[in-house]
């Protein structure tokens, strides 16, 4: 139930103070100081919120606590509930934040929302949500559930009032990468109750993930609620990754063209879609004789200039009149739209868009333009540069659970490729001070840019030094493997990183207090017990136990865990490939329905990945002893396994990390 915990507050005033995400956590502090002496009261309240962010801040002494709290509630014996707690906690934030200068109630509360990202769009564009609500309902305006709704009318609000259930915003993630969520999994009554709506939003946010969107700060109430800048943040991300989709050598191998060599190839291949698209722009306005260099959707293209160059070598059948021959940029603009019209290409902006420079819809209509004509030929001597390059699958899928996890943590910088993207050290040694906060000795860090090689090194270094301390297997590995972009080496680095999350999470979720360290023998016998105790003769032997391929032992266990969560009746017995396919998907689905945040892909399930398989299972296990006891289903206990994790930390550090609120393994 903690996953609804915006259900538990019945006072709307007090909903609306804050995020899902803060909610889910200050719920935690709560139960755990309840459960530190059976009961909670306000003569308690300082000292234990002394531990809260913000409210617990050096500037704000707990004398200066006690008898703030005492002068509003002299009552000291007075038992606190959850409501009362979130009130005696917005008094203490107003109050701290008078006393640092920190300004209003949304600055001190962002505490909580330490990673803000440049993707995220914090103020309203009517262009940009009527250029995606063009999109919604070009893409999705025959599907089935959706079609009464559909078309939406870009002049209303219309669109924050239908992605309220979460099923525009599944389906859209699925337009963008076909198969991420299987459709079973989604809710789709004609009135949802607010557990489903709420499982529909955490399937979503956990989908967008999993696919490359930066949803750090973003909780499922902010759906619910429909705030707007959030809304449109993640619609406009969908949308970027479904149209630069084929903008890799994989989907388009015809974009070896842009590259003289192999060295060349494998350059263009660690670049992010937007660089090669802008790469792609720049070798086609070279054929049109454009003398200027496009670096940028925005200024760079203003004036319509190179589009209307852009255009004419790609479909020159089209260009009369010439936006060539046009007087200022708006009226250039204006015939560039009737050009790519004439095209076939769908517009994602108006004239005006183009002169104001809008990035993110110049960016949306050059990918289509990409998508509807390249102009790009296939020639057999360049193609060839292909066969040489290493083209191992398990690689490329390690590598892609890897990018969208360390993304997950909220980092400073988007990672377009492990390989390349970690070369300098600087994103690994980020990726360790979230997971192990303090760990890293800044000091002695170099931050990006980075010119000087040796630079690039020392981070390295630090980052293998940082693994030896948390006793990561590194035989033979130096902190230049990593800057020369040992794949191999790379991959071995975050699989431990990544496993060292998930154990540390674990490890601080103390119901028992014994402080144990988590080994990966205790998650295989946790999720033993947990399907046994369903009478299920299911039993997994390890992480690389072959029948675990057909996916019933996770579908037993998830269903162990949230009985209502599996629908039975749509399991197959997973004999053939086809059947395990459609478990697997299934499972996953309604693993982040239920608000794991997990990163492999159905293949992981029906090959048994070993590594994959172990993140499933903790992920799991990790968000069942997250909830409090008395919010999980009747006959679910903390019984089986309970001797492996003992009680919840009140310390608002480690534990209390971005990764921990959005429940990332």
């Amino acid at each position: 139930m903690s996953g609804y915990v915006g259900i538990l507050v019945s006072d709307p005033w007090l909903q609306n103070q804050f995020t899902q995400v803060e909610l889910r956590s200050l719920k935690s502090h709560f139960v755990s100081m309840k459960r530190e002496s059976g009961k909670l009261t306000v003569g308690d309240l300082p000292a234990k919120m002394s531990r809260l962010k913000v409210v617990g801040s050096d500037n704000f002494t707990d004398q200066d606590r006690a008898s703030f709290i005492q002068d509003l509630h002299p009552n000291l014996d007075e038992d606190v509930d959850f409501e009362f707690f979130l009130r005696v906690y917005l008094q203490l934030q107003a109050r701290a934040t008078a006393t640092t200068g920190s300004g209003g109630k949304n600055n001190s509360s962002s505490a909580f929302l330490k990673a803000a990202t440049t993707t995220l769009l914090h103020t309203i564009s009517e262009s940009e949500k009527a250029s995606y609500v063009a999109h919604i309902n070009n893409y999705l305006g025959q599907d089935d559930f959706l079609k009464r709704y559909l078309p939406i009318d870009p002049s209303t609000n219309d669109l924050f009032e239908i992605v309220k259930d979460g099923v525009l915003l599944c389906k859209l993630i699925n337009v963008a990468v076909p198969g991420t969520i299987d459709e079973r999994a989604i809710n789709t009554k004609r009135i949802l109750n607010p557990w489903e709506r709420n499982e529909n939003h955490t399937l979503c946010l956990n989908s967008a993930k999993a696919v490359g969107c930066t949803v750090v700060n973003i909780g499922t109430q902010d759906f619910i609620e429909g705030r707007r800048h959030l809304v449109l943040g993640v619609i406009s991300q969908i949308i970027k990754i479904q149209l630069l989709a084929d903008l890799n050598l994989k989907k388009t191998p015809q974009l070896v063209e842009l590259v003289d060599d192999s060295k060349d190839v494998e350059e263009l291949m660690s670049l992010p879609p937007e660089k090669i698209l802008l790469r792609w722009m720049n070798f086609q306005l070279k054929k049109a004789g454009y003398k200027k260099i496009v670096t940028n959707f925005s200024s760079d293209v203003k004036d319509a200039e190179a589009y209307a160059h852009l255009l004419n070598v790609l479909a020159p059948e089209h260009s009369k009149p010439s936006a060539l021959d046009a007087k200022n940029p708006l009226e250039r603009a204006k015939l560039v739209l009737e050009h790519a019209d004439r095209m076939g290409c769908k517009r994602y902006l108006t004239s005006k868009d183009i002169v104001e420079g809008s990035p993110n819809l110049n960016l949306a209509f050059v990918a289509h333009i990409f998508q509807h004509r390249n102009g790009l030929s296939t020639q057999t001597k360049q193609i060839s540069f292909l066969d040489n390059l290493e083209d191992d699958t398990q690689i490329s899928r390690e590598e892609r659970a890897f990018r969208f996890w360390m993304n997950s943590l909220g980092n400073s910088s988007y990672i377009n490729n492990v390989f390349e993207d970690l070369r300098n050290g600087w994103a690994l040694l980020e990726s360790l001070d979230k997971i192990s906060p303090g760990i890293v000795n800044w000091k002695i860090a170099n931050k990006p840019p980075i010119k000087m090689p040796f630079r690039k090194v020392e981070n390295c270094n630090q980052v293998v030094k940082i693994g030896k301390q948390l006793k990561f297997s590194l035989v033979n590995i130096a902190g230049n493997d990593i800057v020369q972009g040992n794949k191999k080496l790379i991959l071995a680095y975050l699989w431990q990183l990544m496993r060292y999350n998930i154990l540390q999470l674990l490890k601080n979720l103390r119901f028992h207090s014994h402080g144990k360290e988590i080994a990966d023998a205790d998650i295989l016998e946790w999720a033993n017990t947990k399907v046994s105790s369903t009478g299920s003769q299911s039993c997994m032997k390890s992480f690389k136990d072959k029948s675990l391929s057909d996916g019933l032992f996770f579908l037993e266990l998830l269903s162990s865990v949230q009985p209502r969560v599996v629908n039975w009746s749509l399991v197959t017995k997973g004999v053939t490939d086809e059947e395990k396919k459609m478990n697997a998907t299934y499972i996953i689905s309604i693993a982040r329905k239920l608000g794991c945040s997990i990163f492999l892909l159905p293949e992981d399930i029906t090959e048994v990945n070993q590594k994959m398989i172990l993140t499933l299972t903790a992920s799991i296990m990790y968000w069942f002893l997250k909830q409090p006891i008395e919010d999980r289903p009747s006959g679910i206990s903390d019984s089986e396994g309970s001797s492996i994790v003992s009680s919840s930390t009140t310390d608002d550090s480690a534990s209390e990390s971005s990764m921990e609120e959005n429940g990332n393994l």
